[in-house]
């Protein structure tokens, strides 16, 4: 339920803020005030689309936003949370939602949930479960085989619900099932194709066998090689260095023994040179050891390396051959070798597959068939209750003789809602042959059908608000009273707010709220005023003669409000 809704430089509306609350609220105002403003401001708060000119004209931005009152622990609190926000508990399982909305004069858009700032969708999936708008398009859309048909599903139930979820299920499987097959089926000599080229690529990359980073490995092995006689060279120069192979030279290991010999014959003169003496000592170790790693190198250069050389670029050619094919990288080729491996035995395995497929596709065309069949025959006997109960509304909306009827034809084709082609037909009079309501129905009768239906499934799928803009056009008289009721006994189990410009309707409010226009003689401004007492009896007054202070039209006024609180008290 909504609380209140503060709209600040939106339209003509420069501040004001809606008391709602439980039951009926009535919007009324003169035109041009800003009636239509309220519904666009809700319309943002619902994650509808943002428009730059509907900022006020010299302002920055236009914001909105509302409080609503929630289950504390519903699906609607539970998204908030998902979505960083939070709802304030205040006892009995309730919980206040704050949801915010601005738009900038440039056309950017914010939205807030929670007290967190959100993207705009999350508006969007709150709105679906909190409110039901209903306008002229919505009238418009009425008049669509696909709005019929959701009417008649949300009056058939949680019944029909269950039915349609499996028969999706297994619709959605067996199309998916039948588009595969018909891929296999219709490609398979491409698909052989294919698979002889995978195998030969297969087999090429795994008589190579490559293996992850060896071209790297190869490409080091590959400059040692081609530099064989200048590390050689290197080598032993340094191995003479450091131990020269003649008796009489003159190397590293001589110069460092003989500098040690120096320093042990005086170190027991001063304990300094003992230390110095160690790490001369070190130091000749040290060069002995990079002598001998030294010709152990020699030993393994000297080998055959013009032959492994050989060796490693003719492997190195075939690696790259490879890489050209199928890399750029050899770790490109290593994953072709893994996902065509996979690729093939899929393949394959067509055959089996197609078996498979045909099984599953025949056996799931039998269950849709059945599940489909089931659906309609649940919503053939929905559609003559709906049809009946909607009547009996009309009736008492001053259409005594019009007759709904709901046709449900079961030979379209399979979608994922059924095979049913759904039509609501009017009769609106004795006599005259039921017409498609998207031929045979006038705006007013629009009107009273909508709201004839939102009566009768609030009974079985009933929403938390319904908001209503201006549902009584091209209605009045009797017609109109018997909508004010109408809206009155649909707010006996949720939120009703209506836009109108009817009397009629608006005497059943339990909340009215006057949209009021304001000028200075160069700006425009409107605000939103609650109604009470003599003031609802004068605009009660100015919306059934134009005239706020005609005396038969205030005495004319507070026979409709004691019509309604006469109503209230029946119903009580």
């Amino acid at each position: 339920m909504i609380e209140e809704i503060e709209i600040r430089d939106l339209g003509v509306i420069a501040e004001a803020t809606l008391p709602l609350g439980p039951g009926f609220t009535a919007i009324t105002g003169e035109t041009g005030a800003g009636k239509t403003m309220v519904v666009t401001a809700l319309g943002l708060l619902l994650g509808g689309r943002a428009d730059s000119g509907t900022v006020r004209s010299g302002q920055d931005r236009a914001s909105v936003d509302g409080r609503w009152v929630v289950p504390e622990d519903g699906p609607v609190a539970e998204r908030v949370r998902e979505a960083g926000g939070d709802v304030d508990p205040f006892g009995e399982g309730r919980a206040e939602l704050t949801l915010g909305r601005t738009v900038s004069a440039e056309g950017r858009s914010r939205a807030a949930v929670g007290g967190r700032a959100a993207p705009v969708g999350i508006l969007s999936e709150l709105g679906e479960r909190l409110v039901v708008v209903h306008g002229q398009s919505e009238q418009l859309r009425l008049r669509s085989a696909t709005a019929q048909r959701e009417a008649l599903d949300r009056f058939a139930g949680t019944n029909l619900a269950g039915l349609l979820a499996d028969y999706t299920h297994a619709f959605t499987r067996w199309r998916a099932n039948r588009s595969e097959l018909e891929t296999i089926t219709t490609e398979r000599e491409t698909r052989a194709t294919e698979a002889a080229t995978l195998r030969e690529t297969i087999a090429e990359i795994e008589v190579a066998a490559p293996q992850p980073g060896e071209d790297e490995e190869l490409a080091v092995r590959a400059t040692r090689l081609g530099n064989l006689e200048a590390l050689r060279l290197a080598a032993a120069g340094a191995r003479e260095a450091l131990s020269a192979e003649e008796p009489d030279g003159i190397d590293v290991v001589g110069l460092v023994g003989a500098a040690r010999r120096l320093v042990d014959d005086v170190s027991g003169a001063d304990p300094t040179l003992a230390a110095i003496g160690e790490q001369l000592a070190d130091i000749g170790y040290l060069a002995a050891d990079v002598a001998a790693e030294l010709s152990s190198y020699l030993a393994e250069v000297d080998a055959d390396g013009a032959r492994e050389l050989e060796i490693v670029n003719e492997r190195r050619a075939t690696l790259t051959a490879l890489m050209r094919a199928y890399g750029p990288t050899l770790d490109d080729v290593i994953a072709v070798l893994d996902s065509g491996s996979a690729r093939l035995l899929e393949l394959d395995s067509d055959d089996e597959r197609i078996d498979e497929l045909t099984r599953q596709v025949a056996e799931d065309a039998e269950l849709v068939e059945r599940l489909a069949s089931e659906v309609s025959a649940a919503r053939v006997a929905a559609a003559a209750d709906l049809g009946e109960r909607v009547s009996d509304e009309l009736t008492a909306l001053a259409m005594p003789d019009a007759r709904l009827t709901i046709d449900v034809q079961s030979d379209g084709d399979f979608t994922t809602s059924g095979r049913d082609d759904v039509r609501f037909l009017l009769r609106p009079h004795s006599g005259a042959e039921p017409r498609a309501l998207a031929r045979g129905a006038s705006g007013g009768e629009l009107s009273r059908v909508m709201l004839a239906i939102e009566v009768v499934i609030a009974g079985t799928d009933p929403v938390p608000t319904f908001v209503f803009d201006e549902v009584d056009s091209g209605v009045g008289g009797a017609a109109a009273i018997e909508i004010g009721r109408r809206l009155a006994r649909l707010a006996e189990s949720s939120q009703v707010i209506a836009v109108t410009h009817l009397a009629q309707v608006a005497a059943f409010a339990n909340n009215h709220l006057s949209v009021r226009k304001q000028s200075d003689g160069s700006v425009t401004s409107s605000s939103v005023v609650r109604l009470e007492g003599d003031e609802r009896v004068s605009e009660m007054a100015r919306l059934l003669s134009g005239l706020p202070d005609s005396e038969s039209g205030l005495a004319h006024a507070e026979e409709l409000l004691a019509l309604s609180a006469h109503d209230s008290q029946v119903l009580g």
